[in-house]
């Protein structure tokens, strides 16, 4: 069950709509056009607005129209009513585009816009947003894992197109058609991995994990604070992650589950050096400026990581999407006051559950021309 909401808008000359008597004339045309599409129109209630007018109708099965008319040329017109996932919509998709082309012609418009129909209250949230707010919609049926951790809300869904999916407070993470950014982070086949040492900080879902051990490293320590995410990735997400999440523990790696800082400090004070770091954890900010906890949380970590890369070491991570480069810039702003200084590449590539491309870095001491970091 869900309530279908229709937005639709469109444009006029002002003079249309500048008084009262030119808003009534257009909204009884309109409300013309509505009554062939949706049965048992009335008229409900209306209302004088500053600079313009809203009239409520009311329809078949407690459907609601809210028309409102603004004096500066433009009218905006939602369409909302109940529906049980067995019903068909009151106005199907077929019918939207009639409706749409009746309203074009009858009211001689100079611009039109009706967006798809918006399930609210629906059983599955099918709608994410893009790294900068937009709205995406999932073709997502099912929900096979939902519960708090002590840290955030961990879901895994099912998406026809992508398979299983990691949300994470709302936000998409990973899914199975995903490899292309497990790929691109450790930069399959221009890295090489074998005999190396190697620290993942998160990672939770295990995929980089997983894609890691086939490069013959070394060791490779994984430190994620987050159990339910492992939980849920390990039994719903194996074709992503394997056995790795279950094992905990192999030969050649070892997952550690406490706040990576812990493990980062022991390693400094240790003097321990890895070859490779990946920074698996949060996205960059979306911010002005780079200030505020998440920020201080990420130069923190990239300040302590270096403190056990060796010289010739890398810092891998994920940066935002390409959508968002105002906060990319504040980031490589930030990685240029790092001290000792550092250099930085970008790798790109379209992330399919994200629906959109998306940056990641790789990032090393900045060496003079003898050599000395």
């Amino acid at each position: 069950m869900s309530v279908q909401t229709l937005l639709l808008d469109f444009s006029l000359d002002p003079a249309r709509l500048g008084d009262e008597n030119g808003q009534k004339t257009v909204f009884n045309q309109l409300e013309t056009v509505l009554k062939d599409y949706i049965p048992n129109l009335i008229l409900a209630a209306e209302i004088k607005v500053d600079g313009g007018s809203l009239k409520l109708l009311t329809g078949k099965k407690g459907s609601t129209v809210a028309v409102r008319l603004f004096d500066r040329g433009l009218v905006t017109v939602n369409i909302e009513y109940y529906k049980e996932d067995s019903e068909e919509p009151l106005i199907n998709f077929k019918c939207s585009k009639l409706l749409e082309s009746s309203i074009k012609k009858f009211m001689d418009c100079e611009r039109f816009k009706m967006l798809p129909s918006i399930k609210r209250g629906y059983k599955y949230d099918v709608y994410l947003t893009s790294s900068d707010e937009r709205l995406l919609e999932y073709d997502i049926d099912g929900v096979l894992f939902d519960e708090q951790s002590p840290f955030q809300r961990v879901q895994i869904v099912h998406s026809k197109t992508l398979g299983n999916m990691l949300v994470l407070d709302d936000l998409q993470n990973i899914s199975e058609a995903d490899l292309v950014y497990t790929e691109t982070l450790m930069k399959r086949g221009k890295e090489n991995y074998e005999g190396k040492e190697i620290v993942i900080l998160g990672g939770g879902d295990g995929a980089l994990l997983y894609e890691l051990l086939k490069e013959k490293p070394k060791f490779v320590w994984m430190l994620e604070i987050d159990e339910t995410v492992m939980n849920a990735c390990n039994k719903h997400l194996r074709s992503i992650c394997g056995d790795v999440l279950e094992q905990r523990k192999g030969h050649n790696y070892e997952i550690i589950v406490e706040d990576c800082m812990l493990t980062v400090n022991k390693f400094i004070k240790e003097g321990k050096k890895v070859d490779y770091i990946f920074g698996d954890l949060t996205d960059i900010p979306i911010s002005e400026s780079a200030c505020g906890e998440l920020w201080e949380f990420m130069i923190t970590i990239l300040q302590a990581s270096f403190k056990i890369l060796k010289q010739n070491g890398k810092f891998m991570t994920h940066g935002n999407g390409a959508t968002s480069p105002e906060s990319l810039e504040l980031y490589e702003q930030e990685l240029t006051k790092l001290k000792p200084p550092v250099k930085f590449s970008k790798s790109r590539a379209f992330v399919p559950s994200f629906l959109e491309d998306w940056i990641f870095y790789q990032i090393s001491f900045k060496t003079t021309d003898n050599g000395d970091a």
